[in-house]
């Protein structure tokens, strides 16, 4: 397969580029020691249609595919963690609603989204449900033409932020089949008896939101029922096929920052009197890197580029999250181990990438749970 881009992909690139290169560094520092974020960078990045390019025209989006979409992924998590995710997340639910939500659904929603008029967050993860979703308790309860919710999510991105959250419920806990147990529902996030808490503390992408939720008794309508009843598991597994495809982008952004600053640093850093770039052992490292990059692009180009062609392939998809993810991990530190005692410093850039890369290998399917899923496809 021929992965060169289009030129409509390589101004996507060059357009990604250049906001995130002119409006994230300044405030990449201030932005991961206090834990915030300024909205208004989303806004502009909306502004200028980058904002879930995925979403259909009919819904005021690009229409363009999940690859466009990576290569802005790639591009603002070169420029840093913590911003490119706040801005990337803030659609983080707009797939599944694509695949399986009702017309009315998408239509109040997804022109929102697109705008920069509304944020979006999807809460699956439970204190003592992660990996194994099929384990989630928050329920929800027909009583006549409402469903009322009751329970508790963990690690919710954009929980404190969003007008709408996807929340993964128990509708049915005495079927047979652990698969057919819970659906999705629609939660406005201004319905009484929501409450959001903040998570201080984060390793790293501090700049992103992240929320523990609770929900006491909070009623919505039949309607806002996302897609079948008892469908929410196998709904939540497409959503991934689609969403570990970002986490594949930020990988390779991540690695690729870290292979870049290793490369400046190296070159003007002197010891023993040369340059650290003219020691063979610092250009093994940096070779091995962009090795291991190139490597994770590619996998992650061949996946995507499934998807939108339609075909779906969850263990092609696993390998490239895993892989990349990896790949993120060992260069950042590499490139912390290059940089020495100041890449031990959060003023350096090298830091920041350090701390963030980790979470790449929980989120959105453990690098265990990918393991997992590529095995059993090879054995079955």
């Amino acid at each position: 397969m021929d992965f060169a881009l289009s030129k409509e992909q390589r101004d996507i690139v060059r357009a990604a580029r250049k906001f995130a290169s002119g409006e994230f560094p300044d405030r990449a520092l201030e932005f991961d020691r206090d834990e915030t974020f300024d909205l208004d960078l989303w806004r502009r990045a909306c502004e200028l249609g980058f904002a879930g390019v995925f979403i259909d025209q009919a819904y005021n989006g690009a229409g363009m595919g999940y690859l466009e979409y990576c290569l802005i992924t790639e591009e603002f998590w070169a420029a840093d963690p913590g911003i490119g995710q706040a801005i990337i997340s803030c659609t983080f639910g707009s797939e599944l609603l694509l695949l399986f939500g009702s017309e009315d659904q998408k239509q109040l929603i997804l022109p929102q989204l697109v705008a920069g008029e509304a944020i979006i967050a999807t809460a699956i993860t439970e204190p003592d449900a992660g990996s194994d979703v099929t384990g989630a308790t928050t329920a929800a309860v027909r009583d006549g033409d409402e469903w009322v919710i009751n329970g508790s999510k963990m690690f919710t991105t954009n929980g404190n932020l969003a007008a709408y959250i996807l929340v993964f419920c128990r509708t049915d806990p005495h079927n047979p089949s652990r698969h057919a147990r819970h659906s999705f529902f629609l939660v406005s996030t201004d319905t009484p008896g929501f409450k959001s808490k903040k998570i201080y503390g984060k390793m790293g992408i501090r700049a992103s939101d992240t929320a523990e939720i609770s929900l006491s008794n909070v009623r919505v309508p039949f309607t806002n029922l996302v897609g079948e009843e008892g469908a929410g598991f196998h709904q939540l597994m497409a959503f991934f096929d689609r969403t570990r495809l970002h986490v594949c982008a930020q990988a390779v952004g991540l690695a690729r920052a870290a292979l870049e600053e290793s490369i400046r640093h190296t070159k003007e850093r002197t010891q023993f009197g040369a340059p650290l770039a003219s020691f063979q052992v610092t250009q093994f490292k940096i070779a091995e890197m962009a090795t291991k990059i190139r490597a994770a692009k590619n996998l992650y180009y061949e996946a995507a580029s499934s998807v939108d062609q339609g075909t779906i392939d969850p263990a092609l998809i696993a390998m490239a999250k895993w892989f990349s993810a990896e790949v993120a991990l060992q260069c950042a530190d590499e490139a912390v181990q290059m940089h020495g005692g100041y890449g031990y410093i959060d003023e350096y850039k090298v830091n920041r990438l350090y701390r963030a890369a980790k979470v790449l290998e929980i989120y959105e399917g453990t690098k265990e749970m990918e393991k997992t899923i590529i095995a059993r496809s090879l054995l079955r």
